[in-house]
């Protein structure tokens, strides 16, 4: 005579059997869809539905544009190395190491150590001072320079005003145009001097943004060529001149801001070892036009900060 297990016993099987199904199915991340009442356990012919497909993983298009456009810069002419922020989306690529000569691109650097002082003085730029800042950016005038350089205390005053820059890869020398950084520094310049939370005031920024955006048309070259039709405002401060060290080839630099619809550029190209300084404006404007093509096509949600 076979006995038949009581009601107690009948609801520790039914627990048992329940936590059983309920393991298999987070183990192997299938769904299983019971029919009929409440409590009532698998009907006879009821089926496991079949597992889900398995989603491709999405492609991580930051990256993919990171490494085409460090490519790219191995064919564009010269020692090329680029450093690019999107500020609306935080998308940012870095690529490249070397240090170079800043040449003329210092010069916003000097300008900036100038507006901090006086901004830390609780004073505005006198008329002169307005006036030789003027020359400095929008002609690169370097007798300019060479005034504004020694009213911020030279390469100690440029040093102190780096640190509350945020730069950690400019190295001042006592001749301004000597002065050694990266492109990496150089973005980290350009985002203090475009972020309103940043270390200068409203009027400082102003004004040293302003005369990026007035600079000679002659001198309006490098990162501005990466513009599109729907850009609506480029900030630029270029620097150019030859290299003793490197047997007296060219350098070209080229840093600065581009505004379009749902994004804002920083960006800072800077390059050695041209033969002629149109093969390094050339070489400057093929790798910024390229970097932005690649980063414009990266979808809004794969953003990142890339470093090659």
């Amino acid at each position: 005579m076979t006995s038949r297990p009581g009601p107690r016993r009948r609801e520790l099987l039914a627990a048992t059997a329940a936590a059983l199904l309920g393991a298999g199915a987070a183990g192997t991340g299938l769904a299983y869809r019971w029919t009929g009442s409440a409590g009532a356990g698998p009907q006879p012919g009821a089926t496991a539905s079949p597992p889900r497909p398995t989603p491709s993983p999405t492609p991580d298009y930051a990256a993919l544009a990171g490494t085409r456009i460090e490519r790219n810069l191995r064919g564009v002419g010269g020692r090329v190395t680029l450093a690019v922020e999107d500020r609306a989306s935080g998308l940012a690529v870095t690529a490249g190491t070397r240090r170079y000569q800043t040449a003329s691109i210092v010069k916003v650097d000097i300008l900036a150590a100038l507006l901090l002082r006086r901004q830390d003085q609780g004073r505005k730029l006198g008329a002169n001072e307005r006036q030789l800042a003027r020359s400095m950016i929008v002609v690169s005038d370097n007798a300019a320079a060479s005034s504004l350089y020694a009213t911020i205390g030279h390469r100690t005053g440029l040093t102190a005003a780096n640190r509350t820059l945020g730069l950690r890869q400019t190295t001042p020398n006592s001749s301004w145009g000597v002065t050694t950084t990266t492109a990496a520094d150089q973005l980290r310049l350009l985002t203090a001097i475009t972020d309103p939370a940043g270390p200068l005031g409203d009027d400082g920024r102003d004004f040293l943004l302003g005369l990026m955006g007035e600079v000679d048309k002659q001198q309006d070259w490098g990162i501005t060529a990466a513009a599109g039709r729907a850009s609506t405002a480029s900030y630029v401060k270029n620097g150019w001149t030859t290299v003793d060290a490197d047997n007296g080839l060219w350098l070209a630099h080229s840093i600065g801001r581009i505004v379009e619809p749902g994004r804002d550029w920083l960006v800072a190209v800077l390059s050695d070892h041209h033969s002629t300084q149109q093969k390094g404006i050339a070489a400057v404007e093929k790798a910024a036009r390229y970097a932005l093509t690649e980063l414009r096509k990266v979808p809004s949600s794969s953003t990142g900060a890339l470093t090659h």
